[in-house]
């Protein structure tokens, strides 16, 4: 899209010495697709959405995850991005500018949690509730990380690639008869 943000976009890539890799909003950067991705470690994703916020990005337009459990292919991370198993992805606009920004946050299997856009950004609550409910990853200061798609007492996470198949019994009743 013409309105997404580029690494080449001199104005969003934080200065570099010369050789050294981009970053921007002091995170290692790529690019997808003309967009540019940040790749904020764990413990800077609030400090990370807070700067967003302040440069204009005020609307967190969409959050979901993967699981990267079976995936076996190479993951396309910069420099010094260590692969985890869960990566929770979060979409951000800038509607003055009419800019768009990706951040990957890459979540660890043995602790699934990273602190809640909520309080910045509102509009995640029902994003992070879906993430919790599918993928297990809890978001640390949500008002109410509690399912939103399966009911309260489902056990699992159903999105997860180690969670089973399952099956529901269907019933067939005999034969329709003549039109």
């Amino acid at each position: 899209m013409s309105g997404d943000l580029t690494v080449a976009d001199a104005g969003e890539v934080d200065e570099q010495a010369p050789g050294a890799a981009p970053s921007a909003y002091g995170c290692p950067v790529g690019e997808s697709n003309g967009t540019l991705v940040i790749h904020p470690h764990r413990d800077q994703w609030i400090d990370v959405a807070e700067a967003l916020l302040a440069d204009g990005f005020a609307m967190c337009i969409d959050l979901t995850a993967v699981d990267y459990l079976s995936y076996a292919a190479r993951r396309a991370l910069p420099e010094g991005v260590e692969a985890e198993r869960f990566e929770v992805v979060a979409g951000f606009m800038n509607h003055g500018r009419r800019r768009r920004i990706r951040a990957r946050v890459q979540i660890p299997a043995a602790e699934p949690t990273v602190a809640s856009l909520y309080a910045l950004y509102p509009g995640s609550d029902f994003f992070e509730r879906e993430v919790y409910d599918m993928f297990g990853i809890v978001f640390d200061g949500h008002p109410d990380l509690s399912r939103i798609l399966m009911p309260e007492t489902w056990e699992g996470h159903p999105l997860r690639k180690d969670y089973g198949i399952g099956s529901i019994p269907v019933q067939f009743k005999g034969a329709p008869g003549p039109r």
